[in-house]
């Protein structure tokens, strides 16, 4: 169950710039603070969680990075959009908490180490969808998110950054600290891989599609048997 934002929060209107939000936060306004969190919640946790690939994880990573945006905010200098400036700052908590996970001290980088070959409103849905219309969105989604994690981390993130979250390539680029270039060649490689997973479920599933064996077979075969009696 979503939680309603506190009444001083309520307060302040989606108007309220994110510039005056850091600096009530930098004063010690926690209300400011909590307008910022439910601003950029779902860009964060997807970025959070396309490092990480679990959600319970991305939750914890995100957190830990708003306690250590609200320990740093009084020395933000507008220098970046407070946007890209939180971005960072959970891209590195989740990257610290993978290595962590990992427990074999591999860096995980997103440098731009390119080979020869390797030269985002949410919106409501006005239709009226039935039960069994929505069981199947929410399985083909899950079959999605499944083989999004699937994809290399930089890969990954890039794409859930660009396609899932709509951000820019600029602001992308610039919270990866990336070329544009590279931003826009590995989501054309992760578009590719994605193309690619989703064409084999697709040539497994149309094998078996409109199943006959079975129960369906016997039934028709015992109802000519009987009518031909």
């Amino acid at each position: 169950m979503a939680v309603s934002p506190s009444p001083r929060a309520s307060a302040l209107t989606a108007a309220t710039s994110d510039a005056e939000l850091v600096a009530r936060s930098a004063g010690g306004e926690h209300a400011a603070f909590e307008m910022l969190m439910r601003r950029y919640n779902a860009r964060l946790f997807r970025v959070a969680r396309s490092i990480l690939q679990d959600d319970t994880q991305a939750e914890d990573a995100l957190q830990d990075a708003y306690l250590n945006a609200y320990r740093q905010i009084a020395d933000f200098r507008g220098a970046s959009q407070v946007s890209t400036w939180l971005t960072r700052i959970v891209i590195n908590q989740a990257l610290m908490s993978l290595r962590k996970r990992k427990r074999d001290r591999v860096l995980v980088s997103f440098e731009d180490r390119r080979t020869p070959d390797d030269r985002e409103t949410d919106m409501a849905d006005t239709t009226t969808e039935s039960p069994s219309e929505a069981a199947l969105r929410a399985e083909a989604r899950q079959l999605l998110e499944r083989r999004i994690d699937e994809l290399p981390l930089t890969f990954r993130t890039v794409f859930v950054m660009r396609e899932v979250q709509e951000m820019t390539v600029e602001e992308t680029a610039a919270c990866l600290d990336i070329p544009e270039a590279t931003v826009r060649t590995r989501l054309f490689r992760a578009r590719a891989l994605l193309r690619a997973s989703l064409a084999r479920d697709m040539d497994m599933a149309t094998s078996g599609a409109f199943g006959f064996a079975g129960e369906r077979c016997d039934r028709i075969v015992s109802n000519v048997l009987t009518r031909l009696k």
